[in-house]
């Protein structure tokens, strides 16, 4: 778009605004800083409706002084790249991010510095924030926003859903209103509070643009996803509502850049305050697991097990003695609902999981072989789930295509007993579903397999698609292949 036909647009928008009683800025410059501050589609429909844009000023000024600066020093070992996130790539979107406020000063003994954000909970002094804002710290300052400081203690972090509680030596402090994040709608307006590059008290907003989203290595917290601008420095502070009440912990950006890019993402806070309550009370976080490893299920494995739609975990292995192998749960069960509460996702079966107390039972309802059952799950102790992924691509119509030989004594034993088929060879509708020579498949369509023969049957009688179990090195995952 030309600038001449910029500038038309711009002033058609003016008009257009003017005459329908909707809010409008007098310059060209006005508006475009609007449009640019706001959510696009937010505002035009708020526009057309005749309805101002929420005055947030009332929120700002309530609970700014309740939102704090965190510092942290510490010293690591020398190392290159970032001194508390080795493994991450240079070219990951979220080094950058860390990078800014993660940065070793010399080689050897290495100074490390950083700053966040945090907000107040209690009038003694409780304060919460993201684990990775204190991480590695040997001491942590807390500055409240009427200047004064107070060295910080660490009274527990939880790496798996980064939320950190503190506590510091003051009395009759401001304090922020906990909300309900379960309730927050996805279009709503949010705003954020905290100290972007350290410029402290900054106050962003924005609209919640999905919730209960997944990320990688984030197994245990169903984000909030915003468009509120965020960026190094605003980790830990909070996320309001219109209400005035916190309903997230603002944790992550994707950023290829290390800078705003619209996509943020806040811990809700139901999950954050499960995890100040178990590190106050116990002070450790305890969490159920089922001990088995799982993968979403697509429509092409949905059409496998006869679903009538994609939805639920697909267990794609059971660990040997653990909770759900005592429960007689089996790979290729789908696990479709929690003590009642609808699973239509995998990523939703961790976190669900991980808020019922070990010992306690669990009521499952599973998929398997064509019908629905009720399972009871006695619950075991925390010990990170595994999340399968298989990569599948369409297949052209044709037959499996797999060259296959039975185990051999030594190859069972390495694989724990089990028995199943060794991929020699592969091509056709196999290859392209992703199968490649060395898996070992272990079952079709829920059925264990130890023969050729018995594997050419189970696939003559299917339809269109078959659903592999195979054996990929320590993982074991389901493929669809089509048949045609």
């Amino acid at each position: 778009m030309t600038t001449r036909m910029l500038k038309k647009t711009l002033i058609v928008a003016v008009l257009s605004a003017a005459l329908s009683g909707a809010y409008s800025l007098a310059t060209r410059q006005g508006l475009w800083e609007s449009h640019a501050a706001t959510a696009p589609v937010a505002a035009a429909a708020t526009s057309m409706a005749g309805a101002a844009l929420p005055d947030m000023s009332e929120i700002v000024a309530r609970n700014s002084p309740a939102v704090v600066n965190i510092s942290m020093s510490g010293k690591v070992k020398g190392q290159t790249g970032l001194p508390d996130f080795p493994g991450l790539d240079p070219n990951d979107p979220f080094y950058e991010f860390f990078r800014h406020f993660r940065i070793p000063q010399q080689r050897g003994e290495q100074q490390i510095r950083g700053q966040g954000s945090g907000f107040i909970v209690r009038e003694d002094g409780l304060i919460l924030t993201n684990a990775h804002v204190i991480d590695g710290a040997d001491e942590v300052v807390v500055r409240l926003n009427d200047k004064r400081e107070f060295k910080a203690k660490v009274l527990g972090a939880d790496k798996a859903t980064d939320v950190a509680v503190l506590k510091i030596d003051a009395r009759s402090l401001p304090t922020v209103k906990i909300g309900n994040s379960t309730a927050t709608r996805v279009g709503e307006w949010v705003l954020a509070i905290g100290s972007p590059y350290g410029f402290e008290s900054s106050a962003t907003a924005g609209i919640v643009s999905a919730k209960s989203r997944s990320l990688p290595d984030d197994n245990y917290v169903p984000f909030i996803q915003t468009d509120v601008a965020v960026n190094p420095g605003n980790s830990g502070g909070p996320l309001f509502n219109m209400a005035g009440e916190v309903i997230g912990i603002n944790s992550q950006i994707y950023s290829r850049t290390g800078g705003y890019q619209g996509l943020s993402f806040a811990i809700p806070i139901d999950v954050v305050v499960s995890i100040q309550d178990q590190i106050l009370k116990h002070g450790k976080v305890q969490r159920g697991r089922l001990g088995v490893s799982i993968q979403e299920v697509n429509q092409s494995l949905a059409e496998s097990f006869g679903l009538n739609k994609p939805t639920g975990a697909l267990i794609s292995s059971v660990e040997n003695g653990g909770p759900a192998a005592k429960a007689g749960l089996e790979p290729g069960d789908v696990i479709l609902a929690v003590n009642g509460k609808e699973i239509q996702s995998s990523s939703e079966l961790p976190p669900v999981i991980a808020n019922i107390r070990p010992g306690d039972t669990a009521k499952l309802q599973i998929w398997r072989k064509g019908a629905k059952r009720d399972i009871e799950v006695k619950v075991g102790d925390v010990k990170a789930e595994k999340t399968a992924s298989a990569e599948s691509t369409e297949a052209a119509p044709g037959k499996l295509g797999l060259a296959l030989r039975p185990l051999r004594p030594e190859e069972r034993r390495q694989l724990d007993g089990k028995n199943g088929l060794l991929v020699e060879n592969v091509s056709g509708a196999a290859a392209r579903a992703g199968i490649r020579p060395g898996d070992v498949v272990l079952s079709v369509n829920g059925e264990a397999v130890t023969s050729g023969e018995q594997l050419r049957a189970l696939v003559t009688k299917a339809s269109k698609r078959v659903a592999l179990l195979i054996q990929r090195g320590d993982a074991t995952l389901f493929v669809p292949v089509d048949l045609g």
